[in-house]
């Protein structure tokens, strides 16, 4: 995996619609963002050029028209941005932000049948390391 800077909140906010509408000029990614937010147009092609500089984004110019396309997938940006706010924040120790998230989100039941799950599973994937390992 490329270690690339990571993004602010606009930068993210382009980023998925840049994901969301796939190769597009800044007309399009402006459109898609500001489904979500309020963007200047300048501040969307800003953000772009910001993407590509990053190593998330690519650009080309077809005819006088810039098309972006996503060079980084949106698992690998999240999985870098959570990894990163976990260092920042908790020390590197996860449970703090899962306890918060669970805590003051208000996760719904289905949510908490499906973290039961995943506890479930990620205790018999364990154990049955464990038998592997003995």
């Amino acid at each position: 995996m490329v270690d690339r800077p990571a993004l602010s909140k606009g930068e993210m906010a382009v980023a998925r619609a840049l994901w969301e509408v796939g190769p597009a000029t800044v007309r399009q990614i402006h459109q898609k963002v500001e489904e979500h937010e309020a963007m200047n147009f300048v501040t969307v092609q800003t953000y772009l050029r910001r993407l590509e500089a990053k190593g998330h984004a690519n650009s080309k110019l077809d005819g006088r028209v810039r098309i972006y396309s996503g060079r980084s997938r949106p698992g690998t940006v999240i999985r870098s941005t959570v990894s990163e706010l976990v260092d920042r924040l908790f020390g590197g120790d996860s449970l703090p932000l899962v306890r918060h998230l669970i805590e003051e989100r208000n996760i719904d039941e289905s949510g908490l049948a499906e973290l039961r799950q995943l506890i479930d599973r990620m205790e018999a994937e364990q154990a049955q390391a464990e038998r592997k390992s003995s």
